[in-house]
């Protein structure tokens, strides 16, 4: 079994965002039963319905934890069923949770060489004491065995993979600072209980031979689904830049990811890290109906499955 709660579904900022005027937050800031609020992106995935990894700490990993009863501490002063948080990446929106994480509580932390080595160079996140949170590799297309504090098998194991991507805003430099680049800057995983296989793949700058047919016929996909169109923050006036820019495919177009991943015989096909200026948010929208149309379900904060 592989059980999956989604932790949050928007992309950066979450939905409403703090600083946005615009319609949709304004909608889900006024309560509007059809622009229901999300947190930053994240899931929690588990083996046994009890103990759980997280995979991604977002910004809002504290309201997450507390508003998920499977993640609520249950034995002694101090407890906790989260074994470990595994990253995809490096960007502000994945690791600031992880300070939310500093109480000395015991679990592992798995990503790739590259972005421990970027915590490694950022003393603030020594503040998870190396004596008691382990920092474990991840190897690209290497299968790993997901290990219980205890040292007992979870019952999964995840296989991390390359997508097209770029580094995290942060880092970017040089004469062509947002390079898209598939060298493990951004990763997708694919966590398999032995049966089931689902892929989660949070950020894509675009789609390619080798990413289809990892994706092919899996239980369920957790795709980008940042933006409606690719100039869509332009057109609305809330910033200069593409997705293509930041390193995200748009899901409508012909090379959007609804035509992309059309016919690869993917049983649930969800979107998560749903940026706030998308209109799919909205219950309401031609862009709702045409994504649930396709086959694609959007996700929100607290939506559970089981593969």
């Amino acid at each position: 079994m592989i059980d999956i709660i989604v932790l949050g579904a928007a992309a950066g900022g979450g939905f409403p965002q703090w600083n946005s005027n615009a319609p949709g937050c304004r909608r889900a800031r006024a309560g509007d039963p059809a622009a229901l609020p999300r947190t930053q992106a994240s899931i929690a995935i588990s083996g046994d319905g009890k103990n759980w990894f997280v995979v991604n700490a977002s910004p809002d990993l504290r309201t997450q934890i507390n508003q998920t009863p499977a993640l609520h501490p249950s034995e002694g002063l101090r407890s906790t069923p989260i074994a470990g948080v595994i990253l995809t990446g490096g960007e502000v929106d994945t690791i600031t949770g992880l300070l939310t994480l500093r109480e000395r509580q015991p679990f592992t932390l798995l990503a790739t060489p590259e972005v421990l080595s970027m915590l490694d160079a950022n003393p603030i996140f020594e503040a998870l004491n190396r004596a008691v949170v382990t920092r474990e590799p991840m190897g690209l297309d290497q299968p790993l065995a997901l290990k219980l504090t205890d040292g007992k098998p979870a019952g999964l194991t995840i296989v991390p993979f390359a997508v097209p991507g770029k580094v995290p805003l942060y880092a970017e430099s040089g004469p062509d600072p947002a390079a898209i680049c598939e060298n493990g800057e951004t990763i997708g995983l694919e966590i398999s209980d032995g049966n089931h296989r689902v892929c989660f793949v949070p950020g894509c700058a675009r789609m390619t031979d080798n990413l289809r047919v990892r994706l092919r016929g899996a239980d369920a996909v957790f795709f980008d689904g940042t933006l409606w169109v690719d100039d869509e923050m332009v057109r609305a006036g809330l910033g200069e830049k593409t997705g293509r820019r930041m390193g995200h495919m748009s899901m409508d177009g012909m090379d959007g990811t609804i035509a992309a991943l059309r016919d690869l015989g993917i049983k649930r096909r969800i979107f998560i890290h749903i940026n706030n200026s998308n209109p799919v948010l909205l219950a309401d929208t031609p862009e709702r109906a045409a994504v649930e149309a396709a086959g694609w379900e959007i996700s929100h904060d607290g939506m559970r499955i089981t593969a």
